[in-house]
């Protein structure tokens, strides 16, 4: 018989258990919903891109990824030291909190994966694979390892010193991805008919059938950020409900009066806004303020997903429009909707709390969103210089799915608009 290790709590490690696998699901959740809204020749490519950054990431993340964001501050608020690399000196009776350290290390690794998968959406229908390959472990431990660190580690600048707060990853997921995805929307330039060709998603089923399972592993996400069976838990999933729900209705609100007609792209893209601008204020804010900030996320994002037409950049699949936009509003918010009762003292503005907090929730926002645009940017360029990040374009035109691949979505052989692959074509395939 094992002995249970002194201060673990089986039901907040029960709990733990559960949401850790609620949000490992939200990345093949995401992939359907990427998956259906390109076209049915980048359908496999969409998918792909979010199952390996899952085994890139796990890799990174056990060698040193943890040790960096959640070892002791070793530089002054910016990182953590390697004292845990490779999981070093952390065992099935080590304990964080009331759960064990190896149960803790494995929820905030699956925060990692689906920040990286996020930012796949951006640059979906026109990136090489083997491109991505390389970008994500790097890109994992140059952005998303610091900023994790500034918010949630030990010593952290933006937790110990800013005391901006976060709860779930509005900073650290949200706006690294999206503004990680603005990066590299710039240095791989816009698709092949950008503007020109009708680009809309082959599979709207398939789009609803994602959202629904990134709704239902949000629960995990940010309820789960209590780390704990307890009423903190209950707060952040009740909230994480209601913003979801007033950010698709605030999304159908504008299709409604702008275009004359709500659609079914615009519901599933409304919920995933107010999911997204609730996770860092879940924690923070009571009911009222959950249904405020799901709204505003659900009416900003969806006029937020057209700055990509006016400012000629190329969002493929609305990563800066819903992720960061949405990022923005929530984490922003808590400076206005915060509650004592929610956060056992900081106060928003409208609770009495005056300007403090929104201006440091500001300039955490800027500090993550400058810092992840540069490092991504440089981090996507120098890549393209020294391997190419841009698919071919001929590989562009006929698909990534049979150019990357060798595959196809649909039968055996046949291409998703039914004509079956030429001998020349098969030779031009490149795994």
């Amino acid at each position: 018989m094992t002995t249970l290790a002194a201060g673990i709590d089986t039901g907040d490690t029960a709990w733990l258990l559960a949401a850790t696998a609620l949000v490992l699901l939200m990345t093949p959740g995401l992939a359907l919903f990427y998956g259906g809204m390109v076209r049915t020749k980048s359908v496999l490519n969409m998918l792909m891109m979010s199952f390996v950054s899952i085994a890139l990431v796990t890799v990174v993340w056990l060698i040193a990824g943890y040790s960096l964001v959640y070892g002791p501050d070793a530089f002054g608020g910016l990182i953590g030291g390697l004292g845990h690399a490779g999981m070093a000196g952390i065992g099935p009776g080590s304990v964080r909190g009331s759960v064990p350290t190896l149960l803790f290390a494995t929820f905030q690794l699956t925060f990692a994966i689906i920040t990286a998968a996020l930012i796949s959406g951006a640059i979906a229908d026109r990136a090489r694979f083997g491109a991505w390959l390389v970008f994500v472990p790097v890109w994992a431990l140059l952005v998303y390892v610091p900023v994790a660190h500034w918010v949630w580690g030990p010593g952290g600048w933006i937790l110990s010193y800013l005391k901006a707060l976060d709860f779930a990853g509005g900073m650290p997921v949200e706006i690294v991805s999206g503004a990680s995805g603005l990066a590299l929307c710039l240095v791989l330039g816009p698709r092949l008919g950008f503007k020109k060709d009708s680009m809309r998603p082959h599979n709207l089923p398939m789009v609803v059938m994602g959202a629904g399972l990134l709704w239902f592993g949000w629960f995990g996400f940010n309820a789960g950020s209590a780390l704990g069976a307890n009423g903190l838990a209950a707060a952040a999933f009740l909230n994480t409900l209601a913003a979801g729900c007033t950010g698709l209705l605030g999304w159908l609100f504008v299709e409604q009066k702008r275009d004359g007609h709500p659609t079914t792209l615009g519901a599933a893209s409304g919920a995933v806004a107010g999911l997204v601008a609730i996770t860092p204020s879940c924690g923070a804010v009571g009911l009222i303020g959950a249904l405020a900030v799901g709204l505003a996320a659900g009416v900003l994002c969806s006029y937020a997903v057209g700055w990509k037409f006016r400012l000629n950049y190329d969002d493929s699949l609305d990563v800066v429009g819903v992720h960061l936009v949405g990022g923005i509003v929530g984490t922003l918010l808590i400076g206005l909707f915060a509650t004592s009762a929610m956060t056992g003292g900081p106060r928003g503005l409208l609770y009495g709390g005056g300007f403090g907090q929104l201006g440091r929730q500001s300039l955490g926002v800027l500090a993550v969103a400058v810092y992840a645009f540069a490092v991504t940017y440089g981090i996507g360029r120098a890549i393209d210089r020294l391997t190419g990040f841009r698919a071919d374009e001929e590989h562009e035109q006929q698909g990534l799915d049979l150019t990357v691949h060798a595959e196809s979505a649909y039968d055996h052989g046949v291409l998703g608009h039914g004509a079956p692959l030429s001998a020349s074509a098969l030779q031009k395939v490149k795994p």
